[in-house]
């Protein structure tokens, strides 16, 4: 059992007397094969947290050893989730294969920890009329409404874009989500008309912006060379926008983002409580009851995979188990006596 302990907020100064530019060769080599700044910031993160456990010595000096050292550490010591350990295990392989260069024979070799199999919390449908009725802000309200209604994670609904809207077709395009992948879901009709007034009040916004000498917006990758004043169109921009501008942590450019996803997050909780909901109701538990919901209602298994974007229909199967059914509907015995 080692006694090395962990800094929880490892500063770039700390880290930094064991290897000043190998950060920098990470960030550039995540941007490069355009990881988002969420998964730059957790990766360069977990680095840190490593070079740091083994007394700051480079990791080219280090290997299996030193990695399930730190891993088991993170179990043992710090109890984490093993989804958490996964993610620090991501981080370091990054590090060495692609940042590194190094070869890794040792990799199968490293014990990982199991991820449970646990079924997802669904609200009922007055559960959810509940939830949804509870909500106070308006737009918290028709951002709740419509992460139930298209089935989209919180952050999917945060950066949806003006363009990625069509009314006309009652679909709304979904870019990059989980998995770098697009994909298609239905927009409610009875969210078409709210949506609506929410575009007209944002276009008046970014008006106000380009007035004032903003109004650009951050665009994916290489667009933004490619299209040099495409940030400023009305159509790139978030739907769901901060109330102020902010710097961007990677130009450094000064602009409008989106909504940040923690008022998304306390929203919910708030009218969980105010709906004396008893379950554990999170943000993504509307993407739970919206697959659920639609299995109920007689839709196809096909379908609801396609909408959620999974790319195994396997992990759309588990919401027949919720439903406990398992593609039949079983009746307890208990029930014919």
């Amino acid at each position: 059992m080692t006694n090395k302990t962990f800094a929880d907020k490892p500063d770039d100064g700390a880290a930094a007397s064991a290897a000043p530019k190998l950060l920098d060769q990470v960030r550039d080599r995540l941007r490069l094969k355009h990881y988002s700044i969420r998964t730059e910031q957790a990766y360069v993160g977990w680095i840190k947290r490593y070079i740091l456990f083994h007394d700051k010595r480079h990791p080219s000096g280090m290997g299996k050893a030193e990695v399930e050292a730190f891993l088991t550490a993170l179990a043992v010591e710090r109890n984490v989730a093993a989804a958490t350990q996964a993610q620090a295990l991501s981080a370091i392989l990054f590090l060495y294969q692609e940042v590194l260069g190094q070869v890794l024979p040792w990799l199968d070799e490293v014990t990982r920890a199991k991820k449970p199999v646990r079924l997802p919390t669904v609200l009922t449908v007055a559960e959810t009329q509940a939830l949804v009725a509870a909500v106070e802000d308006p737009e918290m309200a028709l951002v709740i409404r419509l992460l139930y209604g298209t089935g989209m994670r919180v952050l999917e609904g945060m950066r949806l874009r003006v363009k990625d809207v069509d009314f006309a077709r009652r679909e709304i395009l979904v870019r990059e989500g989980k998995g770098n992948k697009d994909r298609v879901t239905m927009l409610p009709a009875s969210l078409v008309e709210a949506l609506r007034a929410k575009v007209r009040l944002r276009r008046h916004q970014h008006e106000a912006d380009v007035a004032q000498g903003r109004g650009s917006v951050y665009l994916p990758h290489a667009l933004a060379v490619k299209y040099p004043a495409a940030d400023a169109f009305f159509g790139w921009q978030y739907i769901f926008a901060a109330p102020t501008l902010s710097t961007d942590p990677r130009s450094g450019v000064v602009r409008r983002h989106h909504l940040d996803e923690k008022r998304v997050q306390r929203a919910v909780k708030q009218a969980a409580a105010k709906a004396r909901l008893v379950k554990l109701v999170s943000p993504h538990t509307l993407r739970h009851s919206f697959a659920t919901h639609l299995l109920e209602a007689g839709s196809d298994i096909r379908t609801v995979q396609e909408l959620l974007g999974h790319k195994d229909v396997s992990t759309t199967m588990i919401y027949t188990h919720v439903l406990n059914r398992g593609g039949l509907r079983v009746v307890s015995p208990l029930d014919r006596m």
